[in-house]
Formats: structure tokens, C-alpha cells, sequence
């Protein structure tokens, strides 16, 4: 385990693709993980977890079947196990997000979205 501060803004400029997380650091069985956002999502669900979504930078909402949840920078925002919900950002938007190990991001939706998991930045 390294003895050294985590910089958030040295691990986002490490990467440019859209809606694949990348793992920064773990605790116990979950891990932190940041990603960039642009545009919609898939609508999808995570029987088994919670997920929490942090703004660290830029805008975005989540939408689910009966509204939507605004969140901006220096805001979170924990979606409950099994609530179907579709992430989007206008622009591009800089989230940390924290879940147990071996999540999928796109939960239980088959999509073209699907990212590799475990890829560490």
C-alpha cells in the first residue's frame, strides 16, 4: 500500500474515454473509481448494491422513472440497490464513484456501454 496522497485531477488527465470507470484506490471490498461523463447512459440497476455518484467537476443528473436528481460539483448522491436509473451529462462532467468489487456499470442492462472492469488508472 503506498504512503502517498491520491490527486484526483493527475488521475483524470491519465484518461479521455466517456463512461469507463477506472479504479484509483480500494477499501474493504469496494472501490473508488472515477469516470467521465458526456451524454446519456443506459438505463439499468444493480440488484445487489448501492452505488454512490460524487461530482468532482462539471454537472450531471440522474434520471429515474418517476424524476430526476440534479447533482453539481461538491455534491452525491446514493442510488439504492435495485432502483433503475440512466446517469447523463450535458457536458463533460468528472465523477468519483464508490461500489463493492466486480460491479458492472451498466448493472444489469446488455449494452455497448459495458466497460471493462477492474482497470485501474
Amino acid at each position: 500500500m503506498s504512503k502517498s496522497a491520491i490527486n484526483l485531477s493527475q488521475k483524470f488527465s491519465k484518461f479521455t474515454e466517456h463512461w469507463s470507470p477506472k479504479v484509483i484506490a480500494e477499501m474493504n471490498d469496494y472501490q473508488i473509481k472515477l469516470v467521465k461523463l458526456q451524454g446519456e447512459f443506459t438505463w439499468h440497476s444493480h440488484d445487489d448494491t448501492d452505488e454512490v455518484f460524487i461530482v468532482i467537476e462539471g454537472s450531471m443528473n440522474i434520471e429515474f422513472e418517476d424524476g430526476v436528481v440534479p447533482l453539481n460539483k461538491g455534491e452525491m448522491f446514493v442510488v439504492p440497490k435495485g432502483e433503475k436509473h440512466k446517469p447523463f451529462a450535458e457536458n463533460e462532467c468528472q465523477v468519483m464513484i464508490i461500489e463493492p468489487k466486480g460491479v458492472i456499470n451498466t448493472g444489469d442492462s446488455d449494452s455497448h456501454l459495458t466497460a471493462q472492469s477492474d482497470v485501474w488508472i
